[in-house]
């Protein structure tokens, strides 16, 4: 969605010559596969963060706009809400003390993103949902000022024919937790645009791969997806209201859910999607993206990507990119050029952004461990598991955190934190060492998603309890999570680990 669009009306033949032209793209990827037209394979990363800003209150700031007016920083660019922003950090590799280094790139694009917003009078935020937001800022006008938002914000209302429902409820909660024994909290709110997926801020890790070893490594990720999300929730309250432990999950499924009710009932597919079953090549999941969704964007280009591999160039394939960019899978595909060479990553949208840069870069080399841990082990999860108890952990994992009972091959049904300690954090050591990250990187990163676990202690597990903790001194709601907000900043730009964080 990075691309300028100036379409304001498309007709039939738009639609008919973008389905024709996609086709071929899709046609051209798959002999680009035989021939094995891509990139050889490297342990070569990318990093997507986005961000928030607030105001002095901890409202939104509606100044995206104005915030990159004053940056210099080629890394920090727009995203679809006026108060959003997103951190797109160079390629790096994995061998080595990388992992050091991207913590302080990190650290260094949020402070300079701190800084211009200060010069505006806002500050920038790390978090999975802003809990400030209001009903209003979740207007059409409050997207970013910019063409192929307001394009694609009209196509998926048009899509869905009716104002985009939310509708979220928050899950029982255990007795021993800070909220045991509360009634359970709910959301109802009819939208008349896309604007609630910006309130969705995420962490979004690539992964460089080749169409031999992607499906592979595409079931690892859906295998833990689960349990990522469990392990790094941060997103338990929307408009006031505490719901899942990572809201984001219905939230941006709800959000963009282009399908009327008929649709649904009739078992139509989600455009931000799970998947259905494990996956033996890129090109199947490519292909379902055109078979089950129709173009939101039927913008066509001339060129001829038959013409282009004759020639011995990488086609551009912008067809199935952009509609590819309109198929929200949390594990998705992509198809790429850089230097004249195609490539093929897989591109992980499961966590949220923050809490601080050490909690985001050890979410990261825990995601890039494990999976290469388990797409190269004997017996691989996907040939142990249903595809459907995979999808049961992902949304478990989304609304319970590190609550969550999650199954596993050889294990059974295990709280998330359980299952992390006993197998999963050795299994991500193995696979650190097996890219070469040096070992004091690995454990250092590793070292805080298992005091996260061994001390239960998650981004949303510290929103819910200092918001909790803030009700019982006597504040309201509104109150209390502006008054969490402040301890959050604080946190956050001390980069001092959230389990490490004082409540209260």
């Amino acid at each position: 969605m990075g691309q300028h669009l100036t379409a304001t009306l498309f007709t039939a033949s738009d639609q008919a010559r973008y389905r024709t032209r996609i086709h071929r793209c899709l046609e051209a990827f798959g002999r680009m596969v035989t021939e094995g037209r891509f990139a050889a394979e490297e342990p070569s990363t990318g990093v997507e963060i986005e961000l928030a800003l607030v105001d002095d209150e901890m409202r939104p700031a509606m100044l995206n706009h104005a915030v990159l007016d004053r940056s210099a920083s080629d890394v920090l660019t727009s995203e679809l809400g006026r108060w959003n922003l997103e951190i797109n950090l160079p390629p790096r590799m994995l061998p080595g003390a990388t992992a050091g280094d991207l913590e302080q790139d990190v650290l260094d694009a949020v402070s300079q993103a701190g800084e211009c917003a200060q010069g505006v009078g806002a500050r920038a935020v790390t978090i999975g949902i802003l809990p400030t937001l209001a009903a209003e800022h979740l207007a059409s006008d409050q997207l970013t000022e910019d063409p192929r938002y307001a394009l694609l914000n009209r196509q998926m209302l048009t899509a869905r024919g009716e104002p985009f429902r939310l509708d979220i409820t928050e899950p029982p909660a255990p007795r021993h937790g800070p909220v045991g024994g509360a009634p359970a909290e709910h959301l109802v709110l009819d939208v008349d645009s896309i604007a609630p997926e910006a309130a969705c801020t995420s962490l979004q890790l690539h992964l460089q791969l080749t169409p031999e070893t992607f499906p592979a490594y595409w079931n690892a990720a859906q295998a833990i997806a689960g349990l990522q999300v469990a392990l790094a929730a941060n997103s338990p309250f929307l408009l006031g209201r505490r719901l899942w432990a990572e809201t984001r999950v219905p939230l941006f499924t709800q959000a963009v859910d282009t399908r009327p009710v008929e649709l649904r009932n009739q078992g139509v597919r989600p455009r931000v999607w799970f998947g259905d079953r494990w996956t033996h090549s890129a090109y199947d999941l490519f292909e379902e993206n055109v078979r089950y969704f129709g173009a939101l964007l039927p913008l066509a280009e001339d060129e001829d990507p038959f013409a282009e591999l004759d020639a011995g160039r990488p086609p551009s394939l912008h067809e199935l990119r952009l509609h590819n960019g309109t198929v929200w899978r949390w594990n998705r595909p992509v198809y790429d050029v850089a230097g004249g060479v195609a490539h093929l990553r897989l591109e992980n949208r499961v966590l949220p952004a923050g809490p601080t840069a050490v909690d985001a870069v050890a979410n990261a080399m825990f995601f890039y461990g494990l999976i290469r841990a388990l797409a190269e082990s004997d017996r691989p999860p996907w040939q142990l598991m249903s595809f459907d108890a995979a999808e049961a952990n992902f949304n478990a994992g989304a609304r319970h955190g590190i609550d969550a009972a999650l199954y596993w091959p050889g294990i059974g049904t295990v709280r998330a934190d359980e299952l992390a300690l006993r197998q999963m954090l050795p299994l991500a050591q193995e696979g650190l060492a097996a890219w070469g990250v040096d070992s004091a990187a690995a454990d250092r990163y590793l070292g805080i998603v298992e005091q996260r676990c061994v001390r239960r202690s998650t981004g949303a597990t510290w929103q819910v309890r200092t918001v909790v903790e803030a009700e019982r001194d006597g504040a309201d709601r509104p109150a209390a999570i502006r008054r969490m907000m402040r301890a959050y900043l604080e946190g956050m730009e001390a980069n001092e680990p959230v389990h490490d964080w004082p409540v209260g």
